[in-house]
């Protein structure tokens, strides 16, 4: 039996066609996204029939789920056309909205009631921020939903077989764990809080219904399918966001944690307890299981060493090299890697500061091995923050473009202080949707042959002492 999964990212859309007999991908397919911080839904869909075409068609699948980035506000009139363009999870306009959400009511309420305290990515301070620049949009606005909820309702149908503001109620689904990255939708009391919404945005908004992870969502629209080439039988799981999905194509379980790292970096943890951090460093997310995924995000990653390497005009493998020439800890050179500023800790102003500059030390070769001890460190400091919570973390996989440096592997376990696992790189979200449709026709896709690489090295406590103490 085949059944696809969907990532639509920020950059992309990826499908995937996977063989649950096997667990291999038989087939794939992508198309780009335009960039920017706002996008108009169109294009997502443009991409995902691309997507669909350039992996061969679905006319032989059996279930499809879509995975996407998180928070994005998509708003539609009550006819199902969209209003405006969709702000995303990194446009920043609405940082001002979050303080205020947070001064209205308090760290400790949000943490406690909706399970995360609202920062700019968050959908509802989106739509505060609607409410106040964007009149039009305001007035038209009838329902929001999320990137993936907006796709599953192209899908399902869509705009083309609307009439009346009932029927746009009950088109619109999704799932818990991307509904737990809105704001207004509580991991303690697994439900919206309409009244919540309302107050923030000023009027009623529909929102979509929250299925449970193995819930079948509907089937594709007949005339969808044909369009498309889709199995005109082909039925839909209800999606999830990106973290939540890449976490079910890593098979997460409790005890087990992810480091992603890319341009930016996500850690993030299976837990069976909903996490409540009045801090607003960790993100009380629900997972794709019936799970939590407690998460927290650093903004300065594998681009910090993208600007290192460029200054040494070194190739990849060179700046690999040269880092693992260097003795742990770089001779006492220690790099805070906050070029952009910072999301854990919350430090949106602070800069990047070299520190311990000597002679000796400041070489080329020592600068890369401080930055990779940097963002490392760094991941280090949200990890630390996640266990903080009693969260058990036994086991850490490192996925995304950055883990497949040779240095990064190879230093990481001297600081994360166990051993590391590095999946083979794969398109873990579709992967991850992929799963979801098969056990929406109650089938278990067979573990592939892919391999995953244990790296171990000897604790180096003291690098990340060092780091901590110049960062204060």
């Amino acid at each position: 039996m085949l059944v696809a999964g969907v990532d639509s990212s920020t950059q992309s859309c990826k499908v995937v066609v996977v063989d649950t007999d096997s667990g291999e991908v038989v087939r794939q397919g992508s198309a780009q996204h335009p960039s920017g911080t706002s996008v108009h839904p169109e294009y997502w869909w443009k991409a995902l029939t691309i997507a669909i075409q350039n992996a061969g068609g679905l006319s032989d699948v059996s279930a499809l789920s879509i995975g996407a980035q998180q928070h994005g506000m998509v708003l539609l009139d009550d006819k199902g056309d969209v209003v405006c363009d969709a702000l995303l999870w990194n446009d920043t306009r609405s940082a001002y909205q979050a303080q205020q959400l947070v001064s209205d009511y308090g760290a400790k309420w949000w943490a406690d009631e909706i399970g995360s305290v609202p920062v700019a990515s968050f959908t509802i301070t989106k739509l505060a921020w609607i409410k106040e620049h964007n009149q039009d949009a305001y007035n038209r606005a009838a329902a929001v939903c999320l990137p993936h909820d907006y796709l599953t309702f192209r899908l399902r149908g869509g705009k083309d077989i609307l009439n009346q503001r009932d029927a746009l109620a009950e088109a619109l689904v999704t799932d818990r764990g991307d509904a737990s990255g809105t704001g207004y939708w509580s991991t303690r009391y697994e439900n919206y809080n309409n009244a919540l919404l309302k107050e923030v945005f000023g009027k009623e908004l529909i929102t979509p219904n929250v299925f449970q992870p193995w819930e079948c969502v509907g089937s594709v629209h007949p005339d969808i399918a044909q369009e498309l080439n889709i199995n005109a039988q082909c039925v839909l799981g209800p999606g999830s966001g990106d973290n939540m999905a890449a976490a079910l194509g890593l098979d997460l379980t409790p005890g087990s944690g992810v480091i992603s790292i890319g341009t930016s970096g996500t850690v993030y943890a299976s837990t069976t307890d909903s996490a409540h951090d009045e801090s607003g460093v960790i993100a009380g997310f629900a997972d794709g299981t019936g799970h939590y995924l407690p998460l927290a995000c650093t903004l300065n990653a594998t681009q910090v060493l993208d600007r290192i390497r460029g200054l040494s005009e070194m190739t990849y493998e060179e700046f690999d090299s040269a880092a693992l020439s260097v003795v742990p800890g770089s001779d006492g050179l220690t790099l805070i890697p906050y070029l952009q500023g910072e999301r854990t800790p919350n430090r949106p102003d602070a800069t990047g500061t070299l520190f311990g500059v000597t002679l000796n030390n400041f070489t080329p070769a020592h600068l890369a091995r401080a930055g990779v001890e940097a963002i490392l460190c760094s991941l280090n400091d949200a990890l630390t923050e996640i266990r903080k919570l009693g969260v058990s973390i036994e086991s850490v996989r490192l996925i995304g473009g950055g883990a497949s440096s040779r240095a990064i592997q190879e230093i990481a376990p001297m600081i994360f202080g166990e051993t590391v696992e590095i999946p083979v790189n794969a398109e873990f979200v579709a992967i991850g949707m992929a799963k979801q449709a098969a056990k929406v026709l109650n089938v278990e896709i067979a573990h592939s042959t892919s391999s995953t690489a244990i790296k171990s090295a000897r604790h180096h406590p003291e690098i990340f002492e060092q780091y901590m103490s110049v960062r204060g």
